[in-house]
């Protein structure tokens, strides 16, 4: 690793008096600096999306930093872009989540624990919020919160099921009153889309004032700056908001700044990252979680939408193992040939592709290569890419790092050249709340319809009436199918998502859907990463990767 002072100033020149090291390989980039970057074209914005993951894995980030590193390799200046992994997932099921191979973000431990303290920041943030309503209640409640319509949750960084409903105030009158309430993941947290959307301390700030945290008797919605509490929050996260600078394995730059989930928030970088690294370089690869149905649908609908962005490219990520899943294939089966399977799992891939190509951006697929993937499987994938309008490139990235995904770096660049993006919402600002739902349904997973019950709709229409109605939705949804349900593999159609529950974020300025079985608060698995990770006596963490 070199020096992150030295890369950057090299690199980026940014001087050293505008970062703030965190040890020798990390540092964040002052706020200052970046409203004093000097005017520029934007580079060119590439998003790196996947199929529906599958517990064959995909690699997505890996991916996000191989086709950096490749062009850099090719002579082109590039940043990565990429969120922060949660320790949920970390000491849950997936482990950590920082690339693979030769395509790794270092330092990979700090990165996947508690790095430079952005989490944390949130989660103070959120619970200090949380703490000043039940405090207000308890001095009188002069906003006249119904304690029943209290909205805001509390959060922890951790996988925990037995924290999703509580009852808090227990013990007496001297700790309040007696209510239910509930945990989330940090990453659920209205605070943490918030801090990813925001533009400046200045935006921060006003965002945090207008969350909703609950609502009077009257249904009269009360705001955090009703509260007096932006302020404080904001000063939480002041050092927060600044975008954390690493680099990957061959000492190229990336930035690696915030964390929502895609499958229970929007699932995409900062903004404030992402727009500084398009004024620094010429070519930004960042990555929206999950499924391209998840996170790319909210990268565009939502992040592009809100800061302006345009994505000149996406790249798709798939692996034979996969779409070989996705045709039935059982996980321990995997490593056999067989063309059947990855022909009717190519219909998870096809269906991205089209819904990629309708919002207007040109789409070359990667597949991200494994040893058992044989010859005639890759050719395959590569004709029916082909039949699909799409160019198809092998990566072997995770190998051989920048060199193994050269060929898509050149293939990325030439389709920018060649094909221009023309981005396209899904839907407008003035379609109402249910229908934007139904669209998203309807025109990205193959749904036949929505089903919500009056209480949903009930609430929805409420939204609306409070001016409201304009915002973007944010469907929050099993990563694992374009259903409500994990099992359903490939391309399901004529299927209805079920909205169980609609959650207003005025401050991230969104509407969350919450579809099907789908948790914020996620569970730990029989047999959890955590059991595998240790550290030895000389220091160094095992299992985490």
């Amino acid at each position: 690793m070199r020096p992150i002072v030295q890369l950057a100033k090299e690199r980026l020149g940014i001087p050293e008096e505008h970062l703030e090291p965190y040890g020798r390989f990390k540092a964040k980039i002052a706020l200052d600096y970046l409203a004093a970057v000097p005017e520029r074209p934007d580079g060119k914005l590439v998003l790196v999306t996947a199929i529906s993951p599958t517990p064959a894995g995909e690699g997505k980030t890996t991916t996000t930093v191989g086709l950096g590193d490749a062009l850099n390799r090719i002579g082109k200046g590039a940043i990565i872009c990429l969120r922060e992994p949660a320790l949920g997932p970390v000491f849950g099921m997936k482990g950590g989540a920082a690339g693979g191979g030769f395509s790794q973000v270092v330092p990979m431990e700090d990165i996947n624990l508690h790095f430079t303290g952005d989490f944390s920041a949130i989660g103070l943030a959120n619970n200090l919020l949380a703490a000043l309503i039940d405090n207000h209640v308890y001095h009188g409640n002069a906003l006249g919160f119904d304690v029943r319509r209290i909205s805001w949750r509390r959060v922890v960084d951790i996988n925990d099921r037995a924290l999703r409903a509580i009852t808090v105030g227990l013990g007496g009158p001297g700790n309040g009153y007696p209510r239910q309430d509930g945990f989330d993941i940090v990453v659920a947290s209205e605070i943490m889309a918030i801090f990813c959307l925001a533009t400046s301390l200045a935006d921060l700030r006003e965002r945090l004032g207008k969350i909703v945290v609950g609502y009077t008797r009257e249904h009269k919605p009360i705001r955090a700056a009703e509260l007096k509490a932006n302020g404080a929050l904001t000063v939480l996260l002041k050092d927060a908001l600044a975008p954390n600078l690493v680099q990957t394995l061959e000492n190229n730059p990336a930035f690696i700044h915030g964390g929502p989930f895609a499958n229970i928030a929007h699932g995409c970088n900062s903004v404030i990252a992402t727009k500084t690294a398009l004024k620094l370089v010429d070519y930004v690869v960042t990555e929206a979680g999950f499924g391209a149905d998840l996170g790319a649908e909210k990268f565009l609908d939502i992040k592009c939408r809100k800061a302006g962005l345009k994505p000149d490219c996406v790249v798709l990520v798939a692996t034979v193992r996969a779409l070989k899943m996705h045709g039935g294939v059982a996980k321990e089966a995997l490593k056999s040939e067989d063309l059947g399977a990855l022909k009717t799992g190519f219909s998870n891939l096809a269906r991205h592709i089209a819904n990629m190509k309708g919002f207007g951006l040109p789409v070359v697929i990667s597949i991200n290569r494994f040893s058992a993937d044989t010859d005639a499987e890759v050719a395959l994938v590569k004709e029916l890419s082909a039949a699909a309008g799409v160019d198809c490139v092998l990566a072997d990235h995770w190998a051989d790092g920048g060199a193994g995904a050269a060929e898509l770096a050149r293939t990325v660049v030439k389709t920018i050249e060649t094909q221009p993006a023309q981005l396209a919402l899904l839907y407008p600002d003035e379609m109402k709340l249910l229908d934007k739902v139904r669209t998203i349904a309807q025109k990205l997973y193959g749904a036949k319809d929505i089903a919500a019950e009056k209480s949903v709709r009930d609430q929805l229409a409420g939204f609306e009436a409070a001016g409201f109605g304009n915002l973007p939705v944010c469907i929050a949804k099993t990563q694992f199918s374009f259903s409500t349900n994990p099992d359903a593999k490939g391309a399901p159609v004529d299927h209805v998502i079920n909205v169980r529950e609609v959650r207003l974020s005025a401050g991230a300025e969104f509407v969350v859907a919450v579809c099907g079985e789908i948790m914020t608060m996620p569970g730990l698995p029989r047999v959890p990463a955590a059991d595998s990770i240790d550290v030895g006596l000389d220091g160094r963490i095992v299992g985490l990767f």
